[in-house]
């Protein structure tokens, strides 16, 4: 009996593998369609424009806000723990390095993935429901060409420079509480910071970004093309977008972070 328990939950677990293996490789077939489509006419500068525009202007507010007090915390966090150490002094270098390299990147990831996937997912879940998709294709015009193509390129270009500006925005929430709360210096505040920082730390903070950028408008698009019929498909597209996105881009972190830092 034992022996049969043992078998029955292998076949489960070797067909759960077998379906998460198959999803990663239409995931991957599906990227590597969208991309080609982006660098391929015909293309549609309107779509472009309004992606650009829903994915990066728009972001900023929910980007802003969270990087501020993200970094505001992050200051009185380090200037407590530090304390017990007599380290107080290294809360700008802390601040900064912890921004640029992590929390900046994941924060705005994270929140582009709450805010534009599960977007993208209704959005086109709901076009799929309701046929437009297929009068697209009717009209000669290609599905991954016309809605898929411009939101990814749109996340590749917007929410690398939604980074920077969550990196600094963050950095200055640290530097506020840390000058009005914390009794730091502000030209000495500003000057660790700025010596602290090194090129290395700018450029995998960019080049997370554009990752998960990429990751957050690939899952939009993907489970809001493969979406189930009715209400229930186009909610179930918006929430398995939103997991999905947020599980891949915690894991693609922790990749690009080893591949930069790894000694």
């Amino acid at each position: 009996m034992s022996r049969r328990l043992a078998m029955r939950a292998l076949a489960r677990l070797g067909r759960a593998t077998g379906r998460a293996v198959a999803a990663l490789g239409r995931v991957t077939l599906f990227s590597a369609r969208a991309l080609s489509h982006i660098v391929r006419p015909p293309f549609y500068p309107r779509e472009i424009a309004s992606a650009l525009l829903n994915i990066g202007y728009l972001s900023l507010p929910v980007v802003g806000l969270t990087a501020f007090f993200t970094g505001a915390a992050l200051a009185l966090q380090i200037y407590a723990g530090g304390a017990r150490f007599s380290a107080q002094a290294v809360v700008p270098q802390i601040v900064a390095i912890g921004m640029v390299r992590e929390l900046g990147p994941v924060l705005v990831g994270l929140m582009v993935a709450a805010r534009v996937t599960a977007s993208l997912a209704a959005e086109i879940a709901t076009m799929k429901v309701t046929e437009q998709i297929d009068a697209l294709v009717t009209l000669s015009t290609h599905p991954m060409k016309y809605l898929s193509a411009p939101r990814v390129l749109a996340g590749l270009l917007t929410v690398p420079v939604l980074v920077a500006v969550g990196d600094i925005i963050g950095i200055f929430g640290g530097w506020l509480v840390a000058t009005r709360a914390l009794g730091f210096n502000p030209a000495t505040y500003l000057a660790n910071t700025i010596a602290f920082l090194q090129t290395a730390d700018i450029v995998s903070s960019l080049v997370k970004g554009a990752a998960f950028g990429l990751i957050a408008t690939v899952m939009g698009c993907y489970f809001g093309m493969h979406s189930g019929r009715g209400a229930q498909g186009v909610g179930a597209a918006t929430k398995g977008s939103v997991v999905a996105a947020a599980v891949l881009i915690l894991a693609a972190n922790f990749l690009l972070t080893q591949a930069f830092f790894a000694a």
